[in-house]
């Protein structure tokens, strides 16, 4: 790949994800004790992408302490902040200046994936492209919007798959928030407004003409949005280095509790005779003797106290000192 810059979108408020974005932002939350960001950043250095902006927003300085000056990731940073959220093009726009000259891939946030860029830059440059998105076909019919295309093109941003619709031909395509992007886009981005890349730009492109490349890519992605997700991810990951248990610094499980398939942070505590199964469990958590917690997300009462359950997160409970998420909703 010919170095290009990169940018991470990082500004978003993970309202589905409350309350574990409570006290930080969705690209923040670790996962097995690696910031989520932070796989997005490596993925990105994997590519030889080394100059990486990073948008902020909703709890800004919980990106700045996961990720730092990027080092540890093998990419250097800078942080554009919006003091207003400006949506998935409307970032691009506050950060032109930095961006505006070369190709430059944008990668959402909110993933852990391995999908090929360099096959997707060499498509690109192959078509000609004003932008290519990376693709990946929806086999399991998930609630990601469908990508019509023709020929290796995009041609319409479609609704939801069905979930009863028995799949006749290919499985639909989705698009996985991978974009590589000629700085041509800014003539279609408007300027100091919040805007959409899918619904704003892309469209508007398309109608005047301009190609959008569809790469369809295989590989690792998931997308971790929901606790639902984050917690059935997590275990996923686990799986595959043959563990059940994912236990933060200072994690401490009483040899009388019974503790499996969950995702503990820092400083956890679970009492003798508690169980906790299929749960993700924050800093500072205590599970007391004789409590059960499955299928739960755990925060403490302290990380929400005065603040507003956000419209899209799921209703939970307080008991004593945690308050309790059940995902069974």
């Amino acid at each position: 790949m010919t170095l290009m810059k990169g940018m991470i979108l990082a500004a978003g408020f993970g309202e589905r994800l409350w309350p574990l974005t409570a006290d930080r932002t969705k690209p923040a939350l670790a996962v097995l004790g690696k910031p989520l960001v932070g796989y997005v950043a490596e993925y990105l250095a994997s590519f030889g992408i080394k100059d990486v902006i990073v948008n902020l927003h909703h709890e800004p300085d919980s990106v700045r302490r996961a990720l730092g000056d990027g080092s540890d990731f093998g990419v250097q940073l800078e942080y554009v902040h919006e003091p207003v959220i400006l949506g998935t093009s409307g970032a691009l726009d506050n950060a032109r200046a930095s961006l505006d000259g070369e190709t430059f891939a944008v990668v959402n946030g909110k993933l852990i994936t391995n999908l090929d860029l360099n096959a997707a830059l060499a498509q690109h440059r192959a078509q000609n492209a004003l932008a290519t998105l990376v693709l990946k076909r929806n086999t399991t019919r998930e609630r990601f919007s469908i990508v019509e295309t023709q020929d290796g093109l995009v041609t319409r941003f479609a609704g939801m798959p069905s979930a009863t619709q028995p799949i006749v031909d290919a499985p639909p395509l989705m698009f996985t928030g991978i974009q590589i992007l000629e700085p041509r886009i800014f003539d279609y981005i408007p300027q100091g407004v919040f805007s959409d890349t899918v619904i704003d730009v892309y469209p508007q492109a398309i109608a005047k003409g301009e190609r959008i490349g569809a790469y369809v890519a295989e590989g690792r992605w998931f997308e971790l949005s929901t606790p639902q997700r984050y917690l059935d991810i997590s275990l996923a990951l686990l799986r595959e280095q043959g563990r059940a248990l994912y236990s933060g610094r200072n994690a401490a499980v009483d040899s009388g509790a019974e503790v499996r398939d969950s995702v503990l942070w820092d400083d956890v505590s679970i009492e003798r005779g508690a169980t906790v199964r299929r749960a993700v469990l924050g800093d500072r958590v205590r599970i007391r003797e004789g409590e059960v917690i499955e299928n739960s997300v755990v925060v403490r009462n302290d990380i929400i106290a005065g603040k507003k359950r956000p419209a899209k997160a799921l209703n939970g409970e307080t008991r004593g000192e945690n308050f309790v998420v059940s995902l069974s909703q």
